[in-house]
């Protein structure tokens, strides 16, 4: 299961981004199968630069999209982000899980499915890259699940520590089993899809600051624009 985390990038850049575990149920692919073994990239977690960025763009780019319909309605008391579940169908049960295991873990942000007006999407099929976080370049991010990687892996750790990644956490694979971040570190026998207590505060710290700067960016640009 690969892994990647985004933030907010150079203008809310684009970028791609890993981890996952493909479920059990997730037996017949949509997508072409590369042609190459498809298990090979799963083994190890290798973090890298560029995996980092786009995990930071993802970031930025659900930051944005969330701060700019923040600021079309300032009366909001919550931060709300919205995602479209329905490009993952065999991943049904396994995201909302996952973004309900966040949404009980932190208290400045709330995950919650919608068709319209969503800030990032699921996708499924097969990558021999594995499971990742990533943006088009135009504001729009998605999670991709890999079904052979969530067949090696606990698919609902793998959706959640991917889910991580939409609330601004890196990859830290040489983590223990308790961290969620570590994603494939520990090996495929860790399932903990809970995040610990430093996870959990970090998120909540990004999205109690991290949200105001967003939304003074925006607030700033578009007086200058």
């Amino acid at each position: 299961m690969n892994k990647r985390y985004l933030s907010l990038a150079a203008a809310f850049g684009l970028a791609a981004a890993g981890l996952g575990t493909a479920s059990a149920t997730a037996a017949t692919p949509t997508a072409p199968v590369a042609p190459q073994s498809v298990t090979s990239g799963y083994v190890n977690y290798n973090g890298s630069g560029e995996e980092a960025a786009a995990n930071k763009a993802f970031f930025e780019a659900v930051l944005k999209s969330v701060a700019e319909k923040r600021a079309a309605n300032p009366g909001a008391k919550q931060v709300t982000v919205v995602y479209d579940a329905s490009g993952a169908p065999k991943f049904a049960q396994q995201i909302a899980s996952s973004t309900s295991i966040w949404n009980s873990a932190v208290s400045n942000v709330k995950l919650q499915e919608g068709s319209g007006g969503a800030s990032f999407e699921y996708r499924e099929g097969n990558d021999p890259r594995g499971s990742y976080a990533s943006t088009d370049g135009h504001g729009n991010g998605y999670i991709f699940l890999d079904y052979a990687q969530n067949q090696q892996y606990d698919s609902t750790r793998v959706t959640a520590h991917e889910t991580g990644h939409v609330l601004g956490l890196p990859d830290h694979y040489e983590g223990p089993c308790s961290e969620l971040m570590s994603g494939g570190g520990p090996g495929t026998s860790c399932t903990n899809a809970q995040p610990d207590a430093n996870e959990r505060a970090k998120v909540d710290q990004l999205w109690a600051n991290g949200l105001a700067k967003a939304l003074d960016k925006l607030d700033r640009m578009e007086k200058t624009g």
